[in-house]
């Protein structure tokens, strides 16, 4: 995973005024809490960031007057018409320390032959890692599977340094049969002809 160097402006005023006031001049406003310290408030570049967080649990590497602090997003808020962010809260990290997230589940493969369906019950599940190793997703090969079968958490491969968070036995992946259509009723205009 690679590190998204940003540069910070430490903010000085709150409230929904000054927010309003870090949007319009190209800014987001950010707490990073994390590790025992105060709420450090920080405006940092709207679009930089925006770029930044199309990739999940980015690591950012953030210049708060001239010390360099590693974070991860905890908390991002958008505005719900436009997309743009409105607020983005960040967990301080160090290297070597381990953080519990959520990393998103991809599948390969096709199921077998039958028309069965596939159903994501979970799209994401919660792992730790070393900040500085998160993986991006972890994929599932559902190659063959038939109609009641399942992935369990505890199936799915993990990168080396990757542990787990969640139960073991939850269900990520089931395959359910096909739905069969109902038969058509007799003397049913549409079933003639």
């Amino acid at each position: 995973m690679s590190e998204v160097k940003l540069a910070t402006e430490t903010r000085t005023e709150f409230g929904k005024g000054a927010a309003r006031r870090t949007r319009r001049a190209g800014l987001v406003p950010v707490v990073l809490y994390g590790h025992g310290t105060d709420p450090v408030h920080l405006s940092l570049p709207g679009h930089d960031l925006q770029l930044a967080l199309r990739t999940p649990n980015v690591l950012l590497s953030l210049d708060i007057e001239g010390r360099t602090e590693l974070a991860i997003p905890k908390s991002v808020q958008r505005d719900p018409l436009k997309g743009f962010l409105d607020h983005v809260d960040l967990l301080l990290v160090k290297r070597g320390e381990t953080v519990t997230v959520e990393i998103s589940v991809q599948t390969e493969g096709d199921l077998a032959p039958g028309g069965n369906m596939m159903e994501h019950v979970l799209v994401t599940l919660p792992v730790e890692a070393e900040a500085t190793h998160i993986p991006e997703a972890l994929t599932v090969s559902v190659a063959g599977l038939t109609a009641g079968d399942a992935i369990h958490a505890k199936d799915v491969t993990l990168p080396k340094g990757v542990k787990l968070a969640g139960d073991p036995d939850a269900i990520v992946i089931q395959v359910l049969a096909a739905q069969a259509e109902e038969p058509a009723a007799e003397g049913d205009a549409s079933a003639e002809g």
